[in-house]
Parts: structure tokens; C-alpha cells; sequence
């Protein structure tokens, strides 16, 4: 097990129950009731509750990159074992960075898309550490317009820090396929679910985000760039990820209270790592209980559905005049038109102007 830096007492509780199982297990015992282990355990259990009850949004950031975090490629073993992969955009070539083919989901057909990380060094290299080129966008359109055509829904998983900003990928127009994408998504007259199920990083991931529903595991993060990208934007130190997640309000809690997404899926004590079973099964129920909704809906509500949820996206977000005036630096003297000091500090270019302009009306008067 590969521990985070916030996970000291775990790890160490962990080990100690480790080592006071493994003389049982060495002798092929998995049933033990052994008092010792037992309260070993029940103090483990206690630290997990006690520590990711707390996380703050940089650590949870963290969780979501974890080594050993189920990829796209794990859940789409587990739930489309019939799954049929198909390559190529028919265009440039094949982008290895997502998985993109055919399955079935309890008899219906589906499109399952899905962007993968891979899982060690030499799978991350061939995955291009989830971050896809044009031509993966670009297959994964060919493959969304022949699943409308066909009538079969489509199912995304979402994990990657962004779109690649390769030289190259800039040359075959890695934006243009970005927004192509999102079209395609928004036109399409079939259901349309995303699971973001460890990070979604920008462009990159509402390209193939721009869903009926957008669902979303308890540990993982949806923003539009990393936090260490927007720490060295502000504040020219990447050393300020911290800072930057929270600021932009990066974790599932927040998204859904400000209905970015529908659903929070639970993950398993200790994060989707530690039990992959238990989170593929999670994952596997609420796809299955959206998409048996989502049928049910013709494509031109489907369509309307998906452009005004995210139409609606921040109009309801208001602020009053007080708020709005107490965090700028703008017509501060609004309240208090006689207050001079605040009108001079404020407001002076306004103030030299006027005062210009009546010197000069008084010397029309004068010499008129």
C-alpha cells in the first residue's frame, strides 16, 4: 500500500494488523478472532473515519491521484467484460489514451468511452498519463455519432489532468477537437452519463463530460485546471496547490452544492483504492439506475435537458450590492456621496475632471 503524507497513523495501525495476521495467513487461516487483531482493526477503522472525514480539498486531490485508484480500464473489466475496443479517429491515427468501443449494460448496448491513465511506469508512458491528443477526441466523436445513429447510449468515465499541450497536438488542432467534442456531446439525441472517477482536469475532461448526468466519486476532483497550474498562474508558485483548491472549490461536495454535477458516489472507507470490488459495485449500481431513467426520455428532451443544465450553470449564483461593493475597489462612495475622502481615493481622474469642468464653466461665466 502506497500512503499518503496525511496518513501516518494508518499507516502505522495498518502494519500493525498486517503483522498480527500474518502467522494465521502464512497457515492458510483467513477467519480470525483473535481479540487483539480485532481491536487492532476496530482502531484502524476509527483512524480512516477520523481522517477522511477531515480531508481538505488539496487532500483529496491527493486521493484522486493515488497510485493504486481504480483507472477506466478496471471498471470497464468489471462491468462491460464483453467490452469490444475499437481504434483510430480515420484521420491521423490511434491515441491510447482512451479506450473507446462497444458493451453491453443488463442486455442494453452500449458506448463505453473511457480516458485512461494506466497503472505503472511503462503504462503511464503508453497512456500518455491519461492526457489525450486531437485524434483521441476525434475517435471518440466518430464513435459518439455512430452510437447515435444506432441509437445506443453512451457511457464516459472521466480521469485525466487535462488535454495533452503537446507542440504537436497544438499542430493538429487540439482545441478545434476539444470543441467539436463538446458538440458532439451536446447533439447527440441518445443518453449520455459521465463518471468523473479521478481527476477531471479542464477541457480535457468536459470534452467528454458534457452529459445528462454527471456523476462523480466522494474522493476524486472536477476543475477547470489543476491546482498547481493555477497556483503558478496567480501566484507564481506551484508550491501554492494548496491555496489554489481551495480557492477554486475543486471537490465532489462543492461541485454538486453548486449543481455542477448530480450525484456523489460513495466510496469505500479509506478511498476507492482500498476496496476496488466495493467501488466498481457502487459505480456499477448508479450508472445502471441513471441510464434506466435516462431511457425513458425522448432524444429532444435529452437534448434540451443536456444544453440547459449547463446553460443554467451560476444563474441562480447571486450576490447583493453590499457584497459586490465591499470586495471591489469600485464606486465605494455610493453609500455616502458626501464622504470627500473615500470620493478622492477612489474616484480621482472622476474628481479632476469635474473639477476641470467647473474652472471651466465659471470662466465662460466670467468673460462671457
Amino acid at each position: 500500500m502506497n500512503y499518503l503524507d496525511f496518513e501516518d497513523d494508518i499507516k502505522a495501525l495498518d502494519q500493525r494488523v498486517q503483522e498480527l495476521k500474518a502467522p494465521y495467513l502464512a497457515k492458510g487461516i483467513t477467519t480470525i478472532e483473535n481479540p487483539t487483531i480485532v481491536d487492532a482493526e476496530r482502531r484502524l477503522n476509527e483512524a480512516l473515519d477520523r481522517t477522511y472525514a477531515n480531508l481538505n480539498r488539496w487532500q483529496k486531490t491527493k486521493v484522486a491521484r493515488h497510485e493504486f485508484r481504480p483507472r477506466s480500464i478496471h471498471y470497464i473489466e468489471k462491468i462491460f467484460p464483453d467490452f469490444i475496443n475499437l481504434s483510430g479517429d480515420r484521420l491521423y491515427g490511434e491515441d491510447q489514451s482512451v479506450l473507446a468501443g462497444f458493451s453491453t449494460l443488463d442486455g442494453v448496448s452500449v458506448l463505453v468511452i473511457g480516458q485512461e491513465k494506466g497503472n505503472d511506469t511503462q503504462s503511464r508512458i503508453q497512456r500518455n498519463f491519461g492526457m489525450m491528443r486531437p485524434e483521441g477526441y476525434r475517435k471518440s466523436m466518430r464513435l459518439m455519432n455512430l452510437a447515435d445513429r444506432l441509437n445506443i447510449p453512451i457511457i464516459t468515465f472521466i480521469d485525466t489532468p487535462g488535454a495533452y499541450p503537446g507542440k504537436g497536438a497544438e499542430e493538429r488542432g487540439q482545441a478545434e477537437a476539444i470543441a467539436k467534442c463538446i458538440e458532439c456531446c451536446l447533439n447527440v439525441k441518445v443518453p449520455l452519463i459521465s463518471v468523473v472517477i479521478g481527476e477531471g482536469g479542464s477541457g480535457g475532461a468536459i470534452a467528454l463530460a458534457t452529459a445528462n448526468k454527471v456523476l462523480m466519486l466522494e474522493y476524486s476532483v472536477y476543475s477547470v485546471i489543476s491546482p498547481e497550474g493555477c497556483a503558478s498562474i496567480l501566484w507564481r508558485d506551484p508550491k501554492k496547490a494548496k491555496e489554489a483548491a481551495e480557492a477554486m472549490k475543486i471537490s465532489s461536495q462543492d461541485l454538486f452544492e453548486n449543481k455542477i454535477i448530480d450525484e456523489i458516489i460513495k466510496e469505500p472507507k479509506g478511498g476507492a483504492h482500498r476496496n476496488h470490488d466495493e467501488i466498481v459495485s457502487n459505480v456499477t449500481l448508479s450508472i445502471k439506475k441513471n441510464l434506466n431513467e435516462l431511457i425513458k426520455i425522448s432524444p429532444e428532451e435529452l437534448i434540451y435537458q443536456r444544453k440547459n443544465r449547463f446553460l443554467s450553470i451560476g444563474r441562480d449564483v447571486m450576490i447583493t450590492k453590499e457584497e459586490f461593493y465591499k470586495d471591489t475597489h469600485i464606486n465605494t462612495v455610493t453609500f455616502n456621496p458626501f464622504n470627500w475622502k473615500l470620493l478622492l481615493q477612489n474616484n480621482r481622474k472622476l474628481v479632476a475632471t469635474v473639477v476641470v469642468i467647473i474652472i471651466l464653466f465659471i470662466l465662460v461665466l466670467i468673460f462671457a
